[in-house]
């Protein structure tokens, strides 16, 4: 026999132990004490007019007006301007700007379109600029039928 004992390894044992436990402790309270940044963005999104992500127009006539809720909000740690614009297969039909909100601001709004040729699966774009910007921040796309 080794003659090691019990008494040494317990006392081992028992000082990783506390050492663990106030480790794991200390990461808990640094977790819940420094806030966790997720990062700067925009809520860029699209509802019906009942307020719900459903019942988008897709069937239009011609010359008949589309109507959709577009919601901002800014999460960019800084006041932005946004510019929103509103194209079909393509053509830009409207433009909205400026924009301005703070950080933590939402803007939500009904933005109307109207569609002036036929044909079924048009693209209706609604592209968020930061106003300054040409490149397009983020986008949005419906497809009607017309007829």
């Amino acid at each position: 026999m080794l003659g090691w004992g019990g008494g040494v390894w317990d006392k081992v044992l028992s000082i990783v132990l506390v050492i663990a436990i106030l480790g794991a402790l200390g990461m808990l309270i640094y977790a819940v004490a420094v806030p966790q940044v997720i990062g700067e963005f925009t809520e860029f999104y699209i509802l019906g007019l009942d307020k719900k992500a459903a019942n988008y127009p897709y069937r239009l006539a011609v010359g008949d007006e589309g109507k959709v809720i577009i919601g901002i909000v800014n999460h960019e740690g800084e006041e932005v301007s946004y510019r929103l614009e509103v194209r079909i297969d393509g053509e830009q039909k409207r433009n909205l700007e400026p924009i301005v909100l703070n950080d933590g601001q939402k803007w939500e709004e009904i933005v109307t379109f109207t569609v002036d040729k036929t044909g079924d699966k048009q693209k209706v774009e609604f592209l968020l600029y930061k106003l300054g910007q040409t490149e397009v921040y983020d986008s949005l796309r419906l497809w009607i039928d017309v007829e």
